[in-house]
């Protein structure tokens, strides 16, 4: 076995286990700045920026909540993550403050791990203090300003309200932000523009998987599929859990390459809409059909909802190396080796 595939199994071995494991996180470079919006006035965005190629994962968020939960101050970890077959989940285990968490493997022979599912029942201020985690560089300990309270977004023990944006610089670091839940137009663009449509013009596709065709719900490399319950069959016909692998409808990646921006679960952003709510996108596995997936549905939900139909991605920055390339529209993987509807 290479020694980076070793490596990589040791990581997902010790998430599995509980064990506090730093987290890589998987990114799609988003290019063209400057790109026309939709009809819709969605989706322009004048830099170059990146976004989880996947939804953050069960293996992710357990590795989150080993490091900062503990005692588990502001409800990172809901119950539900433990019991709702449905989407898998997390097991915590002891008591308040010497908690610990592992990936649940209890679904039988044929889910013997969920840790490459995504992870669901949680807030955007799940998400936020996430993304707060993530920018402060991963530590260890209490919930604390240099923690989650603070990095991305100033949250400092809040758990009710809107009016939080994301920070130009992270206080603790004094560095520009390097992790925040995406904007609407952020995940709008990645989910539906495309630089080769029109000629080279760019333009949009109607679903997130590169097609102006509804999708159905096959599993695999057939292209324009998606998680969804289509014509109310689930896409996972063995039963629990519903939710897929990120990358499991293989052929139905988004024009940069990312994927489950439709199907699988809604995904928070960061949209403020009537000084109530949060926007979410892109529909869940248990959408009836494809129009949740379309780039005119939108929704949303008060900040504090969990849901099994609900989970998140990241957005980030690209390498500096690899700015002079996303100005002539070339997209690629980066991998950053840091460690609820």
């Amino acid at each position: 076995m290479k020694k980076s595939l070793l490596l990589a199994a040791l990581a997902l071995l010790a998430i599995e286990n509980g064990a506090m494991a730093q987290v890589t996180i998987d990114l799609v470079n988003i290019g063209n700045p400057g790109n026309a919006a939709d009809t819709n006035t969605l989706g322009s965005v004048a830099y170059n920026y990146a976004i989880g190629k996947y939804d953050v994962t069960i293996g992710q968020y357990t590795a989150f909540l080993n490091a900062v939960a503990a005692n588990d101050s502001y409800g990172l970890y809901n119950s539900y993550m433990g019991s709702n077959n449905a989407v898998g989940g997390i097991t915590q285990n002891g008591t308040s403050g010497s908690y610990t968490y592992t990936v649940r493997s209890d679904l039988g022979s044929g889910h013997p791990s969920e840790v490459n599912l995504p992870i669901a029942y949680v807030s955007w201020f799940d998400a936020a203090r996430f993304a707060n985690w993530m920018a402060n560089g991963q530590p260890t300990g209490a919930q604390s300003p240099t923690t989650t309270e603070n990095g991305a977004y100033t949250l400092l023990g809040a758990t009710t309200g809107v009016n939080f944006t994301k920070n130009t610089t992270n206080p603790n670091t004094g560095k520009a932000v390097n992790w925040w839940i995406p904007s609407q137009n952020e995940w709008y663009k990645a989910a539906y523009y495309d630089p080769a449509l029109n000629s080279g013009a760019g333009g949009y596709w109607l679903y997130p998987t590169r097609s102006n065709t509804a999708p159905g719900n096959v599993i695999g490399s057939t292209p324009d599929n998606a998680n969804i319950n289509y014509a109310k069959n689930f896409a996972v016909p063995s039963g629990a859990p519903y939710v897929t692998d990120g990358g499991a409808f293989s052929a139905s990646a988004s024009a940069y390459g990312t994927y489950d921006q439709g199907g699988n679960l809604y995904q928070w952003n960061d949209q403020v809409i009537s000084g109530l709510y949060r926007g979410e996108r892109g529909g869940s596995f248990r959408s009836a059909d494809a129009s949740s997936l379309l780039s005119s549905s939108s929704t949303f939900a008060t900040p504090t909802s969990v849901s099994d139909q609900i989970g998140f991605r990241l957005a980030s920055v690209p390498e500096p190396a690899t700015w002079g390339l996303l100005a002539f529209g070339f997209a690629s993987t980066v991998i950053f080796r840091r460690r609820k509807h």
